[in-house]
């Protein structure tokens, strides 16, 4: 059974914040700030954090998660293009997609509540670095739960698409 086409329209989208990363340089080198529990809700506190390397021309997701909300950095190596897509439907923004260039040239954190489908691609010609730390753990306790997440990158005539 083939999935009626739905098409997003662009816009901001409620409940994901966006935040510019101060970069501080001196003569040894740079330090950028990348979470203070202050500025953040408590309920999106991260409780575990990681590092991937994206390649270039490679893209991650799309997908989203029932109950994780994600607090991305992106700071370099690398640009990335990040969608974002409302997929809520009880959001006043449901229906919106949100397309932002975050990386070495623009240094953001970008915090993705739940029910927000999200992809990035690395558009630099070096791979890019991207940080996460979620407020969930993966898989759980001691990772014997499920994992949150609901994958779209297989299906056909997803309206999840990247351009």
């Amino acid at each position: 059974m083939k999935q009626e086409q739905f098409f997003y329209q662009e816009g901001p989208i409620d409940g994901v914040e966006v935040k510019p990363l101060l970069r501080f340089e001196d003569g040894r080198g740079w330090l950028i700030e990348l979470y203070r529990e202050d500025e953040v809700q408590p309920l999106r506190h991260p409780v575990m954090a990681y590092v991937s390397q994206t390649l270039p021309g490679v893209t991650r997701g799309p997908h989203e998660h029932r109950n994780q909300t994600d607090y991305f950095a992106f700071i370099g190596p690398g640009d990335f293009k990040l969608y974002l897509w409302d997929a809520r439907s009880d959001s006043p923004t449901a229906g919106k997609r949100q397309v932002l260039i975050v990386g070495e040239s623009d240094n953001r954190s970008v915090i993705v509540p739940p029910g927000v489908v999200h992809a990035y691609k690395c558009i630099s010609s070096t791979p890019g670095i991207v940080y996460n730390a979620p407020n969930q753990l993966y898989a759980g306790q001691n990772k014997t739960d499920e994992v949150d997440e609901i994958r779209h990158e297989d299906i056909a005539d997803s309206p999840f698409m990247l351009d």
